[in-house]
């Protein structure tokens, strides 16, 4: 069946993309969730008259992507865990801890669902994420994982926090 996407619809298309998808699914979830219309010839002729608009807030989205993925990139995060023998976590960190310490630290706001990785961190040291920011914008950033209370102070630039975050797990291996 072929629908209208009206949002960004991940691994299937974004704003405007006329798509094939199962008709179950186009019934059951994106007409009720108002993120899809049926392909009909009276919903693609408002779609070519919409396209402009289409075009220009997919140019914003771009633009926006483009920007954060410029003050993220090569930055560097702390997070503190509780450490264990040979630089074993108690636990993990996780995708929302992630997110709390962007957010903290550099000050821009993600959401954790587009912290991707590849399984997870478990051990102190650092750690190089991708964050999927829109469509096939991506940005990388270095995760240092520290034990509690070695933490540099927080208004310190993150090339300090790196360094202290190093030296803490230098230490925390001798």
């Amino acid at each position: 069946m072929n629908v209208i996407l009206l949002g960004e619809l991940r691994g299937k298309g974004g704003e405007g993309d006329v798509v094939d998808v199962a008709q179950g699914y186009a019934e059951n979830y994106l007409f009720p969730n108002r993120l899809a219309l049926p392909a009909t010839p009276g919903n693609i002729k408002q779609l070519e008259e919409r396209r402009h608009n289409i075009e220009v807030r997919e140019a914003k989205r771009v633009a926006d992507a483009e920007a954060t993925k410029a003050a993220l990139e090569g930055k560097v995060v702390a997070i503190e865990a509780r450490v264990g023998e040979e630089d074993q976590l108690f636990g993990s960190v996780t995708s929302a801890m992630i997110a709390d310490a962007i957010k903290d630290q550099i000050g821009i706001e993600i959401d954790r669902k587009r912290i991707a990785r590849e399984g997870s961190i478990k051990r102190a040291g650092r750690h190089e994420i991708e964050i999927g920011l829109y469509r096939d914008i991506n940005a990388k950033v270095s995760v240092a994982v520290v034990p509690e209370g070695s933490r540099a102070d927080a208004a310190a630039p993150a090339a300090d926090v790196a360094e202290a975050a190093e030296e803490a797990v230098a230490e925390a291996t001798e």
